[in-house]
């Protein structure tokens, strides 16, 4: 009597999948993408591999708005796209791994604003100096560069350090200190 209950469980399978969808959906503003790109991306997370068309059907999302979220998954490598031989149509598939979707993600943020930022002192400095050297600017403007100086100076400290964070978790070194499976399983 196989199978008697198979409607049950796939209403069952189906509530399960839809939780951790609408789970995914709600926090990928984290990020940075729309929750429509969210949603695709978390119904794609239980496929395999999905083409256009099959993602527009699941999902009813209009052509455009599909492309510029399959797009946007692509650019945070968060989705990939896939070819098969003998198909014209392009599939892609969800990256299944949280950790390299985090490490991809965030690596690559804060990469850019330690470099914009770190570019950003450095010319406010070349700017301060100018005025450091100027005999004839008031004391009270060398006493705000100085202050703006100090400021900038402490800040590159924090730019420094998410340099490291980030070669840390590009070399895995940093599952020395925080483990993915901790010895503690509580």
């Amino acid at each position: 009597m196989t199978g008697s209950n198979d409607e049950m469980a796939k209403e069952k399978l189906e509530q399960a999948k839809g939780y951790v969808i609408e789970a995914i959906a709600e926090t990928m503003d984290v990020y940075g993408v729309t929750p429509a790109a969210g949603k695709l991306y978390a119904t794609m997370y239980f496929e395999d591999q999905m083409n256009l068309d099959e993602m527009r059907e699941q999902l009813d999302m209009s052509k455009p708005s599909m492309s510029t979220s399959v797009r946007k998954l692509q650019e945070i490598e968060m989705v990939k796209k896939k070819f098969q031989r003998g198909s014209r149509k392009h599939t892609y598939a969800a990256e299944k791994n949280f950790f390299n979707t985090f490490m991809s993600y965030f690596c690559q943020m804060w990469d850019r604003e330690a470099k914009m930022n770190i570019e950003a002192v450095k010319q406010a400095e070349f700017e301060l100096d100018q005025i450091f050297e100027d005999e004839d600017v008031s004391e009270e403007l060398v006493e705000e560069a100085r202050r703006i100086y100090h400021q900038l100076d402490q800040s590159k400290t924090y730019y420094r350090w998410l340099e490291r964070l980030v070669a840390s978790i590009r070399s895995e070194e940093i599952y020395e200190f925080l483990p993915v499976h901790p010895d503690n399983n509580k």
